[in-house]
């Protein structure tokens, strides 16, 4: 009787426990190291990533690390200023999205919530209520809150080597490297340039059609 339910659990493990778990990992892997999808719950990122944008995730955007772990194999790139980047937070580990602002060994000031780069003022462009903000190659819409408390000066601040100055595009409502400091390139997991779907949080979580498969700058 005991070897019976012996060999009944060693059938049940090969034909069904064990395929699950290697489907698990397999999933699992890819999602950490090749790619993924992040939801982002929060404003932060307006106009550009809204609430409810479902975005994708390109792990493989600047190396190769061993899933599961930030231990990178192969490395063929790095952030570059304007892109849009998900990494952990310094303060408490919690996966953000914001645009790369400051590359290592640059010097960032902000004057009125005007950036300036290494002693260079951005362009800013005002165009039909938008407000535009060049950063290296990439023109893209930032968003200000004047009747939100937040950081508008700050620094001279040197970046260290190997690490980056992290903002939202929603320039006053944006928990960001003004707050936490900047982040190490081990902590960054991805790029991201497209929304992959989007729902209305305040319309029952209906599709916005609109937004699948949009490109973000």
């Amino acid at each position: 009787m005991r070897n019976r339910k012996i060999v009944k659990v060693i059938r049940f493990w090969r034909s069904e426990l064990r395929p699950l778990l290697i489907l698990v990992i397999v999933l699992g892997s890819f999602r950490s190291a090749v790619a993924d999808w992040n939801e982002v719950p929060t404003g932060s990122m307006q106009p550009t990533i809204v609430e409810g944008d479902r975005i994708f995730v390109n792990k493989l955007a600047y190396g190769l690390k061993v899933p599961f772990t930030s231990l990178h194999l192969l490395r063929w790139s790095t952030p570059q200023r304007g892109e849009i980047v998900i990494f952990n937070s310094p303060a408490n580990g919690e996966r953000l999205v914001k645009r790369v602002v400051g590359l290592p060994g640059d010097t960032v000031e902000m004057i009125s919530d005007h950036l300036i780069i290494n002693g260079q003022p951005l362009q800013y462009a005002f165009v039909a209520g938008q407000t535009t903000e060049t950063l290296g190659a990439i023109a893209h819409n930032i968003q200000f809150i004047p009747t939100i408390r937040a950081m508008r000066n700050f620094g001279p601040i040197h970046i260290p080597a190997g690490e980056y100055f992290m903002m939202g595009d929603n320039r006053d409502n944006s928990f960001d490297s003004r707050y936490f400091g900047t982040v190490k390139l081990d902590q960054i997991e991805g790029r991201s340039s497209e929304v992959a779907m989007s729902l209305n949080y305040d319309h029952y979580f209906l599709p916005r059609w609109n937004r699948f498969l949009k490109p973000m700058q």
